[in-house]
């Protein structure tokens, strides 16, 4: 159980599941957990924030749910044990359900979603992603952990489509998270278990509605992986999402994904297909006021593509470093500009690093670091060799 009272919401313990989304919107946390025999918990600022309150139940949890679950979603979660939804309030905004089973107990993520669909300025994504919405055909990748905000991008990249374009966009989510309003472009926006039973038979379907452009929630399994390269190759414009931390892991995630005797091939379609892999991740800010996005831009440029093509996966980072004349940066150069420009400090800069000890490196060379005071997880540099010494 947690047992710290550090930044403990003191507040009642709320009854139903308005007050508590309604706590969320008040706290302007991103997230909330409800865990059976756990207080509230509120992710506020990147941190985990609990209520100073008595712990929920099992029955309360599943009670709490109930008050807002569809129906239809009631027979997924007993039959799969987990399932994904999304519900609207006018006054509270839209918010992301993720219901599962763990020990036996009910426990649900709730997400806050962003009110409207966000531009990527107001993300503060780099400039060169204005390129993607322009892609004709291809696949467009969007990698990152849970939790670094690749949805809202996907968002932010159906939007401009729409506002600029004249398309017809075929998505299919689970659940879905941003409802767009056709503009420019006509918007079928599929639902996991509401419209269609699975992602590979979407998207097979999808191929038959004469789409211009085409969007993946998630790319969860080879079927589904083996159907987007597809619709990228026959002149579609397909975007998906990855659980991958970089550029270089996402090239390497999908051809592993496939068997050994068809890799060379996947290899051949990758490098004539996949057009960029944006990666991200939410960091916190160095005033602690909310979080900014750190991304990995990769266009793959004839050079990438046949790196990607001879399997020389090693060298894709050498090739977006020096690519920043076509709008390309790595993870690094990504940090080194966010604490350049003050919204990181150079602990979550080092600690957000690849390479910790590469990182230390070009930040010296740019001033931005003292090698006497470069700080190791807490403690400054001298300090801990300091202790390796014996002198301390």
């Amino acid at each position: 159980m947690i047992t710290s009272t550090r930044q403990a919401i003191t507040e009642p313990k709320p009854e139903s599941m308005a007050e508590l989304l309604t706590l969320t919107v008040k706290l302007d946390a991103s997230d909330l957990h409800l865990t059976y025999g756990e207080p509230p918990v509120f992710r506020v600022g990147g941190d985990l924030r609990p209520m100073s309150c008595e712990a929920y139940t099992h029955e309360e949890i599943h009670a709490l749910l109930g008050q807002v679950m569809p129906p239809r979603y009631a027979s997924v979660l007993e039959e799969r044990r987990s399932v994904d939804f999304a519900v609207s309030s006018a006054t509270k905004g839209r918010f992301r359900f993720a219901a599962y089973y763990q020990r036996g107990a009910l426990s649900v993520a709730i997400r806050l979603l962003a009110k409207g669909i966000p531009d990527f300025q107001s993300l503060g994504l780099p400039p060169s992603m204005v390129r993607l919405p322009a892609f004709r055909d291809g696949l467009v990748l969007i990698t990152g952990v849970t939790g670094s905000g690749k949805s809202t991008t996907l968002a932010a990249i159906v939007d401009a489509i729409n506002r600029t374009e004249r398309k017809n966009i075929i998505t299919v989510e689970d659940p879905i998270e941003y409802v767009h309003q056709n503009c420019n472009c006509i918007i079928n926006q599929r639902e996991l278990h509401t419209d269609v039973h699975a992602f590979p038979d979407a998207l097979r379907d999808a191929l038959r509605a004469d789409p211009d452009v085409i969007l993946v929630g998630e790319i969860r399994d080879l079927d589904t992986m083996r159907t987007a390269i597809l619709a990228a190759e026959t002149g579609h414009l397909v975007f998906s999402t990855l659980h991958s931390k970089d550029a270089m892991s996402s090239v390497n995630r999908m051809v592993g994904s496939f068997p050994a005797g068809e890799q060379t091939q996947i290899r051949q379609q990758l490098s004539s297909t996949l057009r960029a892999v944006i990666s991200q991740r939410l960091l916190l800010r160095a005033d602690k006021s909310g979080r900014v996005p750190a991304v990995e831009v990769m266009f793959v440029t004839t050079g990438i593509a046949n790196l990607i093509r001879l399997a020389k996966d090693d060298m894709i980072y050498s090739a977006i470093e020096t690519g920043q004349g076509e709008g390309m940066q790595t993870m690094e150069q990504s940090l080194i500009g966010l604490m350049e420009a003050g919204l990181i400090t150079r602990e979550t800069a080092l600690l957000s690093a690849r390479n910790q000890e590469m990182m230390r490196n070009r930040l010296t060379l740019r001033g931005l670091l003292d090698t006497g005071t470069c700080r190791v997880w807490g403690r400054t540099r001298q300090a801990a060799s300091d202790v390796g010494n014996g002198t301390r």
